[in-house]
């Protein structure tokens, strides 16, 4: 379908960024951060910032407790930005919407950000983020027997990369992967990327920067915890709620993931979602795909946990 109305505006405007054309700058993108759009925030009945300390260092990360002094099930949530930029502060919408949507406490956590921190420094970090979480379990309010990780684009690729380290090389148990228009290989000859390379806010080149920021000078073909589409093997990993946008260079790796989860056993719900472009779900009150997209996140979580569906 068309692109949505909504959006041309933004995007006429996003393409007169300097910061959002070539050559991209690390200090212009995370000062972008500090301008974040006007979007709907939930009321969340406790909202806290801390410090995990882990085996991989102090973590900084923010909480949202629905219901503070209760037990109540985890999403581990890891921002985008290309592991370049973003912050908690970026996605304090998206965490609070998620949170009091599927009535579940968020974690939220500013991860060590490339070029500073290359692959697998982000990843390590947040293997061991998700275990101080699990053993603080009480001064959290959370139950370590029901964690799901999640995150959008970038955060998404740690979060499935996250999933894949852990069945491997242990960890918490984890119920639920949620992954937003997640990066999930470097492959830029999809038809996603040839269709929908330039004009719709994330660019071909923009993604083949960040790649280069990522992985640095690592050379050749990235490993399955850096692409997770390229692991041998999917079976075994959580649940999935898999949602992509029409309008992305990102939808086809995003869609064949999914594919690829559920032809290896595994169980998923995949949402396309029409007309909309790369961070769509963060565009609250702006536009609403972006409800129906949380909605659609809290419905796989609260299944992943046992919980009963959340009043309409």
């Amino acid at each position: 379908m068309p692109i949505d109305p909504v959006l041309a505006p933004l995007l006429d405007m996003i393409g007169g960024l300097p910061h959002m054309n070539p050559p991209f700058d690390v200090a212009a993108l995370r000062l972008a951060d500090e301008q974040p759009m006007p979007v709907f925030r939930a009321e969340v009945a406790e909202v806290r910032d801390l410090t995990l300390d882990t085996a991989a260092g102090p973590i900084p990360a923010r909480l949202y407790h629905p219901a503070p002094g209760t037990e109540l099930p985890l999403l581990f949530f890891l921002h985008g930005g290309g592991w370049v930029f973003g912050t908690i502060e970026t996605h304090d919408p998206l965490c609070r919407a998620l949170a009091s949507a599927a009535e579940v406490a968020v974690l939220s956590l500013d991860y060590p950000r490339a070029p500073e921190h290359r692959h697998p420094v982000a990843l390590d970090a947040m293997h061991a983020a998700l275990v101080a979480a699990a053993a603080q379990a009480d001064a959290l309010g959370i139950d370590p027997a029901r964690i799901a990780v999640g995150g959008d684009s970038a955060g998404g690729n740690l979060s499935a990369a996250l999933c894949l380290k852990l069945r491997d090389e242990g960890g918490p148990a984890v119920a639920h992967q949620l992954l937003f228009y997640p990066v999930i290989d470097n492959d830029f000859t999809r038809a996603s990327y040839v269709e929908n390379g330039a004009g719709y806010f994330l660019s071909s080149a923009m993604m083949q920067w960040f790649w280069a920021q990522y992985l640095g000078d690592a050379g050749g073909e990235p490993g399955p915890l850096a692409a997770p589409i390229r692991a041998a093997s999917l079976a075994g990993l959580p649940s999935a709620t898999v949602i992509t946008a029409e309008y992305d260079p990102l939808r086809d790796e995003g869609n064949a993931y999914a594919e690829r989860l559920a032809a290896e056993g595994v169980a998923v719900t995949h949402s396309q979602t029409p007309g909309v472009i790369h961070g769509f779900a963060s565009m609250l009150g702006m536009l609403p795909q972006a409800d129906v997209a949380v909605g659609t996140a809290a419905k796989g979580l609260r299944h992943a946990f046992g919980l009963m569906e959340a009043a309409a």
